[in-house]
């Protein structure tokens, strides 16, 4: 890589910095945008896994950086992201300091290029170093060890630190033919990092990428032995696969065309079959009702935190409580979709009560004709947790192992 196309990349990973810290964007959603100049899909790749593992240990580039400078810079500033790029590059990412510097300064063309050089050689001299637990962003961290406790934090720090492991899942009463590690029947967890496309089954589309958290909605509605089923805001499709693969007959619902267009390629790979609609799932309707639903609904994403880091900076109180209005409304709606004794299955990625929990009593609380029916005994795993009959998985989970997604599960059926 040349020191133009360096710089390129670099220019790209500010950009998605920007656009997660100021304009409060989703990494994926800003990585078209900001890698709008680099050709090679490697060079987007490196500017993706900057931006990430700045995001993963912002507070602590922020806190090295303010140790240098007489005065703070502002947050906004130019110099203090062209900082931020370089001491991550030099300090987690193995790439020498005199590359991550001289790749940095022409982001500050025209701007205080001697501090940035200046703070980042002084830095440098004095051997400064990132922690091995990142620190939490401290908003999202003392609410997290507020609802949660100590421990959880503590253990959503030490997630933040390494990049998660592979998890795997198969259709059901499928012997895999890769090694790994099984935390659940149908699943297999490898290293991180590990090659997807290289390995044994993908091509002929014998398993998919979902993490073992993600994993237990879909199981909760057991087999489906030709019954009809909705999975609601489906896409990219590992619980609609899920389904498909145990028998259901499914019809996957979600807003995204593009993201749909990933869901169809995932079950043309797999063999298996759905009826796929575009559509929002406030304003469409089956055309009759069905016997099972899985909502997995739109929420903070707080729980996918290992994969997603930049949901620790963007996600806001007010944005968990307009969340949290909107999956009221839709359980609502997909409720009325149930044949009496049908299955719904709420779920959310989130890591806050207002969205899970909270939502899941109202539902309960509004007098409707759904009943909350808990995990029984063998469905899931005896260390999963099932607080007053609800699965919630925290940080801490398997933490050996490689921990897990935050989720939130709950299981009602129609009377």
């Amino acid at each position: 890589m040349d020191e133009a196309q360096g710089t390129a990349s670099r220019r790209a990973a500010m950009r998605l910095l920007d656009a997660v810290l100021r304009k409060g964007l989703p990494l994926e959603a800003a990585l078209d945008a900001a890698a709008r100049d680099l050709a090679r899909a490697d060079d987007r790749a490196f500017a993706h896994a900057i931006a990430a593992e700045t995001l993963r240990r912002l507070p602590d580039l922020d806190a090295l950086i303010d140790s240098a400078t007489k005065q703070r810079l502002p947050d906004d500033a130019k110099a203090r992201f062209a900082l931020r790029i370089a001491l991550v590059q030099a300090l987690a990412m193995g790439t020498p300091p005199h590359a991550a510097i001289a790749t940095a300064l022409p982001l500050v063309e025209g701007g205080p290029r001697r501090l940035v050089h200046g703070v980042f050689g002084s830095l440098m001299r004095r051997k400064a170093g990132l922690p091995e637990v990142p620190t939490l962003p401290s908003r999202i961290g003392d609410r997290w060890e507020r609802n949660w406790g100590a421990k959880v934090a503590e253990a959503a720090a030490r997630l933040l630190a390494v990049p998660p492991p592979l998890d795997l899942c198969f259709p059901p009463a499928t012997v895999p033919e890769v090694e790994g590690l099984s935390l659940m029947p149908g699943h297999l967890r490898l290293p991180s990092r590990t090659a997807v496309a290289g390995l044994t089954g993908y091509g002929e589309g014998k398993w998919w990428v979902q993490d073992v958290a993600a994993s237990i909605p879909a199981r909760l509605l057991g087999g489906g032995e030709g019954r009809t089923a909705l999975d609601l805001c489906a896409a990219p499709g590992g619980k609609t696969m899920q389904l498909a693969s145990a028998g259901f007959r499914v019809t996957a619902v979600d807003a995204s065309e593009s993201r749909l267009a990933r869901l169809a390629e995932n079950l043309a790979r797999t063999g298996l079959t759905a009826d796929v609609v575009a559509a929002d799932v406030m304003r469409w309707e089956p055309a009759e009702p069905v016997d099972a639903i899985l909502l997995d609904a739109p929420c903070s994403a707080t729980g996918i935190f290992r994969r997603h880091p930049e949901v620790l900076h963007r996600v806001r109180d007010r944005t968990v409580a307009e969340l949290a209005e909107g999956q009221k409304a839709m359980l609502a709606r997909a409720a009325r979709w149930l044949k009496p004794g049908g299955t719904l299955v709420y779920s959310v990625c989130s890591l806050e009560p207002e969205e899970g929990e909270r939502v899941a009593g109202a539902l309960l609380a509004s007098g409707g004709n759904l009943r909350l029916v808990p995990p029984e005994p063998g469905e899931l795993p005896r260390e999963v947790p099932v607080p007053g009959g609800c699965v919630r998985t925290l940080p801490g989970l398997w933490l050996e192992q490689g921990g897990a997604d935050g989720f939130f599960v709950a299981r009602f059926r129609r009377t």
